[in-house]
């Protein structure tokens, strides 16, 4: 009887590009540009800058990959942290949402990238190992809940980031499982990452997460063996971990892929606040300002509740990771300014009074009607309350940029300039677009990442 980790290899191994739909390959190729453009617009960040130096002490003597905005060549796992860490930290990249809450799957790209690089990897080899890394991503989130148990979404990142790279490296399937199993046992990473007031870990978890995968696969491609059954075993995953599980058929042969349920994100903060941010502007112009606001109150569901409303600190944040963080916090920032951008996460705003007093008259509970939603609508009600007793009230389902409500290519393009106008010229970024809207032509993906060296 096959095993889930030889399940996911026996996958891994047989899936080729030939295999994807035109559509799939159209949603990978800008959820590249969403990503490589989040990636560039952290590059100033705090744990970008430290991952950078990091990964920049070390000079490879064959196997490298490139660090995303620098240019400076490192190994492969700690350039999947660094870029991971950059990717992340505007809490800007893509979503996934399933009953136990999803998270970020692009966060696979960043070791997928680094290891097609340092095998010199075609486009072809990256599309497929990155539309691997996202069905392991999703089909596991569908059936894990693991917050509850104390454990992260980087737990299932580790094992789709294994695919991911493993792939593109081109591991046998008996080499893919030894993968997963030398992935799994040591890297099980602890939910309090995004509890109370949050650090700078939580844009780092996922890349470390990705830096594990990548050193696992290498590990297996030079004959290392891991603990088996990983899974199943006496004391394996299953057990010590997440309890049972089955996983269902994967994307191929007339059957969906779930990268196609992915969402791009248009605010730069947690995925579970986008519509109540779409929700506060659309009330905005009901109130003449923010002072004749009584009240506010938000209904979401119970999970987004949890995570982005279920501590105190989530009303008076004193980081830009528990703000983002925040559905109170981006709420007051909308009906404040008539958006949310990355520069309200500034102290000038984490630390202004009226903002602060604003947040203080927010209330979010979880509701029957936007429970009833989840998880196919992470929706939210805005409700303003005026000094005079009017009140206003809206629902937003979808997002812009959720797939019911996709962003045109346009739009994608429109966010990649964006993020990256003040670091790369003109000329970079139109000829980072040429490439990745036609990466099937690409023979060496590391072209690409030449292209991402920022101006000086």
């Amino acid at each position: 009887m096959t095993n889930i980790a030889e399940y996911l290899a026996d996958y891994g191994s047989s899936l080729a590009y030939e295999s994807l739909p035109p559509q799939v390959v159209h949603k990978v190729k800008g959820l590249l540009i969403d990503t490589l453009a989040c990636g560039i617009g952290g590059y100033a960040s705090g744990p970008g800058e430290i991952a950078r130096r990091l990964a920049e002490r070390i000079s490879p003597r064959d196997m490298h990959a490139t660090v995303l905005g620098s240019g400076r060549k490192t190994s492969p796992d700690l350039a999947a942290f660094a870029n991971g860490s950059m990717i992340r930290y505007l809490d800007l990249n893509d979503g996934f949402i399933t009953l136990g809450g999803g998270g970020h799957p692009s966060d696979n790209l960043a070791p997928v990238l680094a290891c097609g690089e340092a095998v010199h990897a075609g486009g072809k080899d990256l599309l497929t190992a990155s539309v691997l890394a996202y069905e392991v991503f999703c089909r596991l989130q569908d059936q894990l809940d693991l917050a509850p148990r104390g454990f992260d979404q980087a737990v299932i990142g580790v094992i789709s980031c294994t695919a991911g790279s493993s792939k593109i490296l081109g591991l046998s399937p008996e080499q893919m499982v030894q993968a997963t199993n030398l992935a799994i046992t040591p890297n099980m990473s602890l939910y309090q990452t995004r509890i109370g007031e949050i650090s700078m870990w939580k844009a780092c978890a996922a890349a470390n997460a990705a830096r594990n995968a990548v050193f696992a696969a290498l590990l297996a491609k030079e004959g290392m063996t891991g603990p088996s059954p990983i899974f199943e075993g006496r004391a394996g995953f299953m057990k010590a971990v997440s309890g049972p599980f089955q996983l269902e058929e994967f994307g191929g042969e007339k059957r969906p892929f779930r990268i196609m349920d992915v969402t791009i994100k248009r605010y730069p903060c947690g995925k579970h606040a986008q519509t109540a941010i779409d929700a506060a502007i659309n009330l905005r112009a009901k109130v003449s300002g923010i002072d004749e606001i009584d009240a506010i109150n938000i209904g979401s569901s119970t999970y987004a509740k949890a995570i982005m409303a279920g501590d105190a600190e989530k009303w008076r944040p004193m980081t830009r990771e528990t703000a983002d963080h925040s559905i109170p916090y981006v709420v007051g920032v909308a009906l404040m300014t008539g958006g949310v951008e990355v520069g309200h996460f500034a102290d000038e705003y984490l630390y202004n009074p009226v903002l602060l007093d604003l947040v203080q008259k927010i209330k979010v509970e979880g509701t029957e009607e936007c429970n009833r939603l989840y998880p196919d609508a992470s929706a939210n009600r805005v409700e303003i309350i005026t000094k005079s007793g009017e009140r206003f009230s809206e629902l937003v389902q979808y997002h812009r940029g959720h797939f019911q409500n996709p962003l045109t290519d346009e739009e994608v393009e429109l966010k990649f300039h964006l993020l990256t106008r003040e670091l790369l010229s003109l000329e970079q970024r139109q000829g980072l677009l040429s490439f990745l809207w036609n990466l099937e032509q690409i023979n060496d993906i590391g072209n690409i990442m030449k292209l991402l060296t920022i101006m000086n």
